[in-house]
């Protein structure tokens, strides 16, 4: 499977440091919906599912959001998830799903998502780019907030 990458399509577009973040976001967000509609496959749990339902609106929010804010010609992949984490979550179900799912896509994805998106509002150099990354801020601090109160009541430690 090929997916896009923003470093190599937006080469000359933009600053490395701006073409980063394209990659981490599209991957966070790929990967948070992709996710997100495995966990309704594999959980019973009422409070994953509405964590997963919340997460793919959210996610798929941020990601036309930045596809709208994106300089011309620069190409923002539509499927980057991170087919490594997804393939370890797959084959599990029920409780043993819902604990990897909270702890790698809720919280780990969550903190990874954060330090982008922090870089990019800090060093970023295209403007655009830095204020949809400033705009997302908020929603990921949330999200992260989020995993760790259903964390909290799966028994799943940090």
């Amino acid at each position: 499977m090929t997916t896009e990458n923003a470093s190599t399509t937006a080469v000359g577009v933009l600053a490395a440091v701006d073409r980063d973040f394209i990659q981490a976001a599209t991957m966070q967000h790929s990967t948070q919906v992709d996710a997100g509609k495995m966990a309704h496959k594999n959980t019973s749990n009422a409070d994953v599912r509405s964590f997963a339902r919340h997460m793919i609106a959210d996610h798929m929010r941020l990601t036309v959001q930045l596809k709208a804010v994106a300089p011309k010609g620069v190409v923002i992949p539509n499927d980057n998830s991170d087919m490594a984490l997804l393939d370890s979550l797959r084959p599990l179900v029920g409780a043993d799903f819902d604990r990897a799912y909270v702890r790698k896509v809720g919280l780990e994805g969550h903190r990874i998502a954060i330090a982008a998106f922090e870089k990019e509002a800090k060093d970023g150099e295209n403007p655009s780019l830095k204020q949809a990354a400033l705009d997302a801020l908020p929603t990921l601090r949330e999200h992260y907030l989020m995993s760790q109160k259903l964390a909290q009541k799966l028994g799943v430690t940090e």
